[in-house]
């Protein structure tokens, strides 16, 4: 692995990062091969089996990574309204982070839609997290996603030990791979399943099925892609998701609503393990 950041950080490697221009789509067939590919990485992979802290129905999804601009607060918010939606299911978004950007999203939200599908916003200081989850799983609450802030502080790591599932964001980037490392370790020590999500990929890039590589290596990769579209961005300025901005059948909800399926899935594995 050490080989592959030396040659993607090398100046005229060939790889461009960080785009900002839309790219073009990837076909269909490049999209099946690197899902497969990834689908076979997995099945090597030793995940950890979930340790909970108190005895609950409700699941508690974390998102994490010691990086910033991976991420984390789009990814909350877009499963957090699948989950919603889902067989009408209630569940509830926890902002963790000082910085507020979810809770600014969701106050958006509010203005903009009159239903929001079985999705309320809790805010919650840390040290209060533990009771939190306590009354919303006793309130008959399905599934609580949690935002974390970029940091790896003992507060996070509180965070992470009262989750079912940790998912981690990382783009596909020698920047973002290298700092992997701590919020695996700290996901590791908590003996929590977790997954990483590859975000922010741009289309028919080698970088894209190196980066599945190299993370295969610490662990699953979720065998969805979200790609670099400005539709992610734009979406989460005024309280919607990609899905209600561009529509449900428009790749980028697509994408997310596979990857709920997927997230959805190893839940009610684990949970019947």
């Amino acid at each position: 692995m050490l080989d592959w950041f030396k040659r993607v950080a090398k100046p005229g490697s060939g790889e461009h990062l960080g785009k900002k221009e839309d790219q073009p789509t990837p076909d269909d067939s490049q999209v099946d091969r690197l899902a497969s590919r990834i689908d076979t990485l997995n099945k090597i992979v030793n995940t950890e089996q979930p340790v909970r802290t108190v005895p609950r129905r409700m699941r508690v999804i974390v998102v994490a990574s010691q990086k910033g601009g991976v991420g984390k607060t789009t990814i909350t918010a877009h499963l957090a309204v699948c989950a919603g939606k889902s067989a009408q299911r209630s569940a509830v978004l926890i902002d963790t982070d000082p910085q507020g950007s979810l809770t600014e999203w969701w106050e958006a939200r509010r203005e903009r839609l009159e239903q929001n599908g079985g999705l309320a916003l809790v805010t919650v200081k840390r040290d209060e997290l533990a009771s939190k989850l306590i009354e919303l799983d006793e309130q008959g609450t399905a599934t609580a996603i949690i935002d974390t802030p970029p940091a790896l502080t003992a507060e996070i790591d509180k965070v992470i030990a009262m989750a079912d599932f940790v998912i981690i964001p990382a783009r596909p980037s020698p920047h973002d791979l290298r700092a992997i490392g701590a919020t695996v370790s700290l996901v590791r020590r908590a003996k929590k399943p977790f997954m990483f999500i590859v975000n922010g990929a741009v289309p028919r890039a080698n970088i894209t099925a190196e980066a599945v590589a190299a993370l295969s290596e610490h662990g699953r990769v979720a065998p969805v892609i979200l790609y670099q579209r400005t539709d992610y961005a734009a979406s989460m300025i005024d309280g919607r998701t990609v899905m209600e901005a561009g529509g449900p059948t428009g790749r980028s909800a697509q994408e997310i609503a596979d990857l709920w399926r997927h997230v959805d899935e190893q839940l009610n594995v684990r949970a019947a393990a």
